[in-house]
């Protein structure tokens, strides 16, 4: 099973249609978002996707809330989610409360942790856990727009950059 990460979405429109438009082209169709999604537009533009989203520090707006809810179910949107998929024991969280991160990590209960936070692609392990970022699709630019693909069978993760439109 291949599933897509991203995070930091900030609600930049033009790279999250860039996100959907790759997905689709990879087939994928379940994701994880880490946080950090901003409005309700997003969560629009990702309605013919089965998502998951994790609550980010700037996630304040009640309507994403309602618009997760509307389109991708209940508890889809939380600050902490524990999945099984593909067998594989997940944790998905934005990070922003570092100190739940590290226990997450420190816990060895998972196989994968997913989180954001930091607009940084980081791909680790601590023991048997793997941690990913997938890095930031909007917001501060610490490094280029990227997401992440796994495959869970494989354990192949490649993170692929957006290449934003220049205005003019």
């Amino acid at each position: 099973m291949k599933i897509g990460l991203l995070s930091d979405t900030h609600d930049d429109l033009k790279n999250v249609q860039a996100a959907v438009a790759l997905f689709a082209r990879e087939g994928i169709t379940t994701l994880l978002h880490c946080g950090d999604v901003c409005g309700p537009a997003v969560v629009e533009l990702l309605a013919d996707l089965d998502v998951t989203f994790a609550q980010g520090n700037m996630d304040r707006v009640p309507a994403l809330g309602m618009a997760v809810e509307t389109l991708h179910g209940r508890s889809r949107l939380a600050l902490f989610h524990h999945l099984l998929l593909d067998g594989f024991p997940i944790a998905l969280l934005h990070g922003h409360e570092e100190g739940r991160l590290q226990d997450l990590i420190r816990s060895g209960r998972y196989a994968y942790i997913f989180h954001g936070h930091t607009h940084r692609r980081t791909d680790r392990r601590f023991g048997r856990t793997r941690v990913i970022n997938p890095g930031a699709l909007g917001g501060t630019r610490h490094e280029s727009r990227s997401l992440c693909v796994l495959d869970l069978e494989t354990g192949h993760a490649r993170f692929l950059e957006i290449v934003e439109a220049k205005t003019e």
